[in-house]
Formats: structure tokens, C-alpha cells, sequence
């Protein structure tokens, strides 16, 4: 019994204060131990946030999963999202993606409209099959069946502007890259293409096909007949391996490497050619549907990294605008004249609407430069017709908001053809003219020293009249050239058709159209690997070059046809860079027209 008052022993006073003594360590303990849970549980729940911010980690049910990975990814829904009719036309090929009808989406996240941003893109986990809806699974939305996944954004959304899909593009970009020193960044403007005009570079035969480009495409399918064409090749290995075949070549024929290369070269501008079935096919087509439009959007995506300005090139139109295998048939020409005429006429104007209010975004204002509305039209179509379509085009255009210099051809007419037609648009529209002298049988006979005089004293004539709106056109472009003399690359008459230089082209009657006129001109040395010439044939060839780029450069700009080919090596500018046949730098050269044109040596005529 405790006793009020009694003084307690000397022993439990001792295990008093030791107990008491541990009461505050024990405490602290329990605090940090509290503190510590707490600071794990924290870090725990911020790495669960972000795991699920990108997609690591899926919330809900797999189909809400894609709808995840499109608030995530970049992909951006445009200030005004179409929902009008679907992507494909009613009626069209039933291989080239139905099934992606009519939508209103709300896949894809808000995003800013901001010509340009630093925002990283977050990392994305592409979605499975199962996440795809099942109207598009196995159409050009269904990012599972992609070949190629490098820098596209892999998440689905039918999302379209102009009725065209915004699939594979992130939701921000960068507008502030310069193509070199000499020209101002994207988001800066050119100014006056007279004043500064474009050195540019085609990227011919990547989106639409060429024979001479790419022979190897064609060489390899024996059943092909010898009309050979993108419609003959597809055709004859159908839908399923055409599809595979044409997006192996979208995919590894034109590379990042290229458009850097490009800009290292010296060059500011390209001319990307594309065909209408990037847009749309029709009944009976055999094309691949709208599998290049997402390469043809990447690449200008590529061509805004390195600086690069864009001349967008409609090459292929309905019914074939000229009949010749780069518009993707060769046949008779079904563009505004021939028994459907009328028609590829109209839907050519659709497919300008389509594409003009895709074009119009934000994204493209700083990069698309030029807005070609047809390559190469039929000299053939009666000139009023063809001005006729070509208002109508650009009335259309303009109309969806395209500020860019819209380009039509000189439909191979001479450039004074031009004086008085289509007035009143001002510096909004430029006439292109291709400028060769392989085509033609007087020309190719010039001798080397006279090609350089023609260069820099004809060609510098007829842009200074077309220029001058009192006799000719006004803004004026060249829009191809190349440095090849001859025309003896394989397939680039057509296939089987042969060659002017030696005679064998049947509109030479076997005469050969060199500058000797004998059987000297033998296509076996026109078409020599560069590593086989001789010092002399080099040093024309440069020269050559220069003199073109020094004459087209009194216009607003030149466009080389073409960047790369598999073994036509005067028509790759790449080829010519690599054998030191070009200037290293296009916009720094060594010699122009105001001086004297070097002698070649001991050259002889009939290289």
C-alpha cells in the first residue's frame, strides 16, 4: 500500500528515471517512423501519376487505354475539326481502306494552335489491335499495320481537317530552325522571292513513282507490260503486295539523312510531288490509298527541322494530266479534255479543297511556301479550258485560307504563251516552266561551250520577258531542271522507248541526235558511273550546273530534278554532291555567268 507523503525507495526512484528518460527517444521514433511512411507513400503515388501520365501504366478498360494514349501523345485536334463525309469516297476500291467512314471524333487532346513551341512530346506506348476500333482496323488509321513507326505518333485518331486525317502528326512543332546562315528561320519572314529567290531539290519519284528513278521497282516484276507505269505495277501485283511494296519504298527511299543532307548542301527549299490518291481513289483505281499521305506529312515535318521550305506538288491528277508514266498512267490525257475530261477536271478541284483546308493549319503557314495546283499539264488542252480550271483552282485555295504563292505550270508552252493570261492575282501566282535541252532535237546537238551560252544568255532572256507582265506572265519559277546532257538514262523516255542521243527514240528515225550526228553518241558512256570520267567531262558537268543555277536564279528560284535516283547519276543532285559535280555549297559557288566560260580540254562532243 502506497502511503501519501512517503518518500519512495532509492531503487524504483533510479528505474523511474530510466524509464522516463526513454518515453522521448521512444517518441522520436515513432515520429520518424511516421514521417518515413509518409514520405514513401508520397513518392510512391507521384510515380504512379507519372507511370500513368505516360501510359506505362493503364487505367480502366482497354478501349479507354487509346483514348488515354491520344491525351497524352501530342496528337492535335484542329481549331475546327471536320466531320463531313469520310475519308475515302463512297464507292472507292474496296482495297484502299473503307471502312473509315463518316466520323465526328473526339479522340486527340485540345492543343494549342501556336505557330511554334519547345513542348517535348511525351513517349507514347503504341495501342494494340484491340484498341483500334474494328470500323478501321486494317485501314491506313490502324497504326498496328504500319511498316514504319520512326517519328510519326503512333496513337489512332480519325480525327481530319478538310475531310484528310491528321494521323501520325504530333501537336507541336518548331518553326525557329534556319535551312542555312544565308536565309531567315521558318518563323521569319522569306520576303520577296525576286529579291531572294528558292534553291531547292525535288524529291521526285518518292510519292509518285517514276520508272527512270526507281527502274529496280519495275525490272523485278516480269508480267509487267511495257506501257510501264505506277497503275501497271500495282495492277499487276495487287492490293495486298502493291500496299507492302509501295510503303517499303515510302518508308526507305527518302530518309531524315536526305533532308539533312539537303540543307547541308546548301539548299533552302523542296518540291515534294505527291499524287491525288494520297487523297482519294476511285472506282476501278488500282493505286494504294492514302498510305503516302502520312509519309508526304512526315517528310514536311523532317523539311521543318532542317529549315527547309516547301513547294507542295500535285504530280498525278485524275484521269492523268498528260498521259506520261509520272502522273501514274501512261495513257491517253483524261484531264479536262478526253471522254471524262469534264469530270477529272471537277474532282481534281475537290481534291484542291480537301487539301487546301488541311494546309491551311497553323502548323503549315511558316513552311508550305508554294502550292503547286497541277504538274505538267497537256500542251494539248486548249489554253482556254486549262485557265479556266486554273482560276477556279485558285479561287478555291485562296478561298480555304492558303497564303502560300500558288504555282501553275506553263503546261510546256513557251513562257510569252502567258502574257495576258490569268491577270490580277499579283505576286499570289507563279508560272513554272521546266527547263531541258534533252527533250528537244535542236538543243540536244548543242556542243558543251554552246549548252553553258544558252543557259546563261537564252534561258536568262525568256525569264526576264516572262517576269516582265508587258511581255509575259510575271512571277516566274523554275520548278526542274537537271544536269543531265543526254537522254539516255534508262526509261526516262517511257519504257522501251530508247533515245534521241543515239538514235534509237522513235521520233529520231534512227538518226542520232548528238552533236557528232553519227554513231559515236553511244548511251553505254552517257550512262557511266562518275567514277569512270574524265577530268574535262567533270569539269563541264559543274560548270554546267552553275551555269543553270546562275541563270534560273534571275527568276523567283530553281527546284533540281531530282535528289536521288538508284543509278541515273546526272539526275541526282546527291550523286552529282558525292563525285564533286556540284558546288558544295548551292549557295556558295565558284563561278557564275559575268565570267568566262572555262575550256573543257580535249572533251570530246559526244560525251
Amino acid at each position: 500500500m502506497d502511503m501519501e507523503g512517503s518518500p519512495p525507495s532509492t531503487a524504483n526512484t533510479a528505474n523511474n528515471k530510466e524509464v522516463e528518460s526513454q518515453k522521448p527517444r521512444k517518441k522520436r521514433l515513432l515520429w520518424l517512423c511516421v514521417a518515413l511512411l509518409v514520405a514513401i507513400g508520397v513518392t510512391a503515388a507521384i510515380v504512379v501519376a507519372v507511370l500513368i501520365t505516360q501510359n506505362v501504366i493503364h487505367v480502366g478498360s482497354k478501349s479507354s487505354s487509346a483514348s488515354a494514349d491520344s491525351a497524352v501523345s501530342g496528337t492535335p485536334v484542329p481549331s475546327s475539326v471536320d466531320s463531313g463525309p469520310g475519308p475515302q469516297e463512297s464507292g472507292s476500291n474496296s482495297n484502299s481502306g473503307s471502312g473509315s467512314g463518316s466520323k465526328t471524333s473526339t479522340r486527340g487532346p485540345n492543343s494549342s494552335s501556336a505557330t511554334s513551341t519547345s513542348k517535348p512530346t511525351p513517349t507514347v506506348t503504341c495501342p494494340s489491335k484491340s484498341d483500334i476500333p474494328k470500323a478501321d482496323q486494317g485501314t491506313d488509321l490502324d497504326t498496328t499495320t504500319w511498316l514504319d513507326l520512326v517519328d510519326f505518333n503512333c496513337t489512332y485518331t480519325d480525327v481530319t481537317v478538310g475531310d484528310l486525317p491528321i494521323v501520325g502528326l504530333n501537336s507541336t512543332w518548331d518553326d525557329s530552325t534556319q535551312a542555312n546562315p544565308d536565309v531567315p528561320p521558318l518563323n521569319k519572314p522569306w520576303g520577296s522571292y525576286a529579291n531572294r529567290p528558292a534553291r531547292g531539290v525535288n524529291l521526285g519519284g518518292w510519292l509518285s513513282l517514276e520508272p527512270f528513278i526507281t527502274p529496280s521497282m519495275f525490272k523485278d516484276n516480269s508480267k509487267l507490260g511495257a506501257e510501264v507505269d505506277e497503275w501497271n505495277l500495282c495492277t499487276v501485283l495487287g492490293p495486298k503486295q502493291a500496299a507492302a511494296t509501295l510503303e517499303k519504298h515510302y518508308s526507305t527511299f527518302i530518309t531524315e539523312q536526305d533532308f539533312a543532307d539537303i540543307a547541308a548542301a546548301g539548299l533552302d527549299h523542296i518540291r515534294i510531288p505527291f499524287s491525288y490518291w494520297a487523297v482519294v481513289v476511285y472506282p476501278g483505281d488500282a493505286y494504294v490509298f492514302r498510305t503516302s499521305w502520312r509519309y508526304l506529312l512526315r517528310g514536311i515535318e523532317w523539311a521543318r527541322k532542317y529549315g527547309l521550305r516547301v513547294n507542295l506538288d500535285l504530280h498525278g491528277l485524275p484521269g492523268s494530266q498528260n498521259g506520261w508514266n509520272h502522273s501514274g498512267r501512261s495513257s491517253q490525257v483524261g484531264f479536262i479534255i478526253g471522254p471524262n475530261g469534264s469530270e477529272n477536271a471537277q474532282r481534281s478541284i475537290d481534291i484542291h479543297d480537301r487539301l487546301s483546308k488541311f494546309f491551311a493549319q497553323d502548323r503549315y503557314k511558316n513552311i508550305i511556301a508554294f502550292y503547286g495546283l497541277a504538274n505538267e499539264p497537256a500542251n494539248t488542252i486548249p489554253l482556254d479550258a486549262l485557265t479556266e480550271w486554273t482560276a477556279e483552282a485558285y479561287k478555291t485555295v485562296s478561298g480555304n485560307g492558303i497564303k502560300a504563292v500558288q504555282v501553275m505550270s506553263d503546261s510546256l508552252r513557251s513562257l510569252g504563251t502567258w502574257q495576258g493570261q490569268l491577270t490580277g492575282y499579283g505576286s499570289g501566282l507563279a508560272v513554272d516552266t521546266h527547263e531541258y535541252v534533252i527533250f528537244d532535237n535542236g538543243l540536244l546537238a548543242m556542243k558543251h561551250t554552246d549548252k553553258i551560252k544558252f543557259a546563261c544568255q537564252t534561258w536568262v532572256q525568256q525569264i526576264a520577258g516572262s517576269l516582265n507582265t508587258a511581255s509575259g506572265f510575271g512571277p516566274t519559277m523554275v520548278g526542274e531542271w537537271s544536269q543531265a546532257d543526254t537522254d539516255c538514262t534508262e526509261f526516262l523516255n517511257g519504257v522501251g522507248n530508247g533515245a534521241r542521243w543515239d538514235g534509237t527514240f522513235s521520233g529520231t528515225i534512227g538518226a542520232p541526235r548528238c552533236p557528232t550526228g553519227d554513231k559515236q553518241c553511244s548511251c553505254s558512256l552517257a550512262n557511266a558511273d562518275p567514277s569512270t570520267m574524265s577530268a574535262d567531262y567533270k569539269k563541264f558537268l559543274k560548270t554546267w550546273a552553275i551555269a543553270q543555277m546562275d541563270a534560273f536564279e534571275t527568276s523567283w528560284g530553281w527546284f533540281y530534278w531530282t535528289w536521288k535516283t538508284e543509278a541515273a547519276y546526272l539526275w541526282s543532285y546527291q550523286s552529282a554532291l558525292g563525285a564533286g559535280l556540284m558546288p558544295e555549297k548551292a549557295n556558295d559557288r565558284d563561278w557564275s555567268c559575268a565570267q568566262a566560260i572555262p575550256t573543257f580540254g580535249s572533251l570530246q562532243e559526244y560525251l
